[in-house]
């Protein structure tokens, strides 16, 4: 289990509701001016308006519209990923991509340049948020010609009256100026709103219970997985893992492991109970996997890896129906743990099975997320907050990053961790929480 560039661990609101508590019309249109044609056009988006403008680099929303939510540091944030394409047949260069409101264009909400966009410096954390389709690392910010990247956004907000609407991108660069794919030249425009969505944010109970939990590989920093594990599936890109938490638990020593670091019961997490996280419908199971050597990523071993396919990536699984269209899945159960079937119901706190090690991981973890569909390759990723828990601290990122593959050594003073109640947050990467 590692936040090393080269391998991710799998292979692959102002309302809010609470889960498992108990189980058209025409649109007129305008006729287009011949007289005016710098008149900003109708972008869709209800109160934005975007000026009309030759983009040599446009940009697509991946996913559903982003849904803020409060993470364990007290703040709103926003998080979604674009596709930008060159779309001429000459070089071109994002120099700078500011996110503003669409409502208010003169509003900067973020802004991302330099080392944020390519930093081959660094291998981990919030960096490199450009990347080669899927999401591989890229040396620079040019695109060449008929080429796309994907572009990995998120920021905070303190409130939720400053969450706009919807949102507008500014983007900076060099490009072709026009439809005769002249030389490159300085290009500077606004384009392809987003809508916020309006959604309720998902609340529901801890997938796991007790003290010393590391939420590996969350949200938000695209140098961690899983925020970065853009996929091409069913025609299209798709990120269902976008606010997936690998959770592993330290003992009291602050280690992940004590003893035999190739025997998955030496590990702290190994065997814990897997719990609903709300009232709901089991959709999917898939059991009978055996446990992996601890250590070995089956993804980068080519025996192992052609062992894997879409339907037992994520080793033995469950997919629950929470209703509303969310569903949450739980990933990499231990073989013949797995205490439901499909069309079963399932009530909050009820174990569904044990942690363990299969499929695509090399060392025990729940993977956990929400997603808007029960597919893992069809869904979008959903955000959530969870209805209670001790918010513990953070691990040091780079901790993480020099660890070996059994993750070897001390991540958390454990005797000087001071707690903190939390509601309705969800833990960010590497917080350490303990669960009621």
């Amino acid at each position: 289990m590692t936040a090393r560039r080269v391998t991710p661990l799998l292979a692959l609101l102002a309302a809010v509701v609470v889960f498992g508590a108990s189980c058209a019309s025409d649109t007129a249109t305008e006729a287009a001016s011949t007289t005016s044609p710098a008149a900003p056009s109708s972008s869709g988006e209800a109160g934005v308006t975007v000026p009309d403008a030759f983009t040599p680099i446009t940009l697509t929303a991946i996913g559903a519209p982003p849904l803020p939510f409060r993470g364990t540091d007290g703040e709103l944030h926003v998080a979604y990923d674009l596709q930008l394409t060159n779309a001429t047949a000459v070089p071109a260069t994002l120099e700078r991509i500011d996110v503003v409101d669409g409502a208010d264009p003169t509003r900067v909400l973020a802004s991302f340049s330099g080392t944020d966009l390519v930093d081959p410096a660094c291998t981990f954390g919030d960096c490199n948020r450009l990347r080669s389709l899927p999401a591989k690392y890229v040396d620079t910010a040019d695109i060449p010609p008929q080429e796309s990247r994907v572009l990995f956004l998120d920021f905070t907000l303190d409130a939720a009256d400053d969450v706009p609407g919807a949102l507008l991108h500014h983007l900076y660069g060099t490009g072709a100026g026009s439809p005769a794919f002249g030389a490159p030249g300085p290009v500077d425009y606004l384009t392809t709103p987003v809508a916020v969505s309006t959604r309720p944010v998902p609340v529901i109970a801890p997938p796991l219970r007790g003290a010393n939990w590391v939420a590996l590989n969350g949200c938000c920093e695209p140098g961690f997985p899983h925020r970065s594990s853009v996929m091409s599936v069913n025609g299209k890109l798709n990120n269902s893992q976008r606010f997936a938490v690998d959770w592993k638990r330290v003992d009291d020593r602050g280690e992940f492991y004590s003893g035999d670091r190739t025997s998955n019961d030496s590990y702290a997490d190994y065997g814990a109970d897997i719990l609903a996280v709300a009232d709901a419908t089991v959709v999917s199971v898939l059991d009978g996997m055996a446990a992996n050597a601890p250590g070995v990523l089956p993804a980068s071993d080519p025996a192992l890896a052609a062992e894997l396919t879409v339907e037992n990536v994520d080793g033995n699984h469950v997919v629950l129906d929470l209703g509303d269209g969310v569903y949450a899945m739980y990933a990499h159960l231990i073989a013949g743990s797995v205490a439901v079937k499909p069309g079963d119901t399932v009530t909050r706190g009820q174990v569904i099975g044990k942690l363990g090690n299969t499929g695509n991981a090399n060392a025990s973890h729940l993977h956990f997320q929400l997603m808007d569909g029960p597919s893992l390759l069809e869904a979008d990723s959903l955000p959530y907050e969870l209805t209670g828990f001790d918010y513990a601290g953070q691990v040091p990122p780079q901790l993480i990053a020099d660890a070996d593959d059994y993750l070897t050594g001390v991540f958390v003073d454990v005797a000087a961790l001071a707690r903190e109640p939390r509601t309705d947050q969800l833990p960010l990467n590497l917080a350490v929480v303990d669960f009621p």
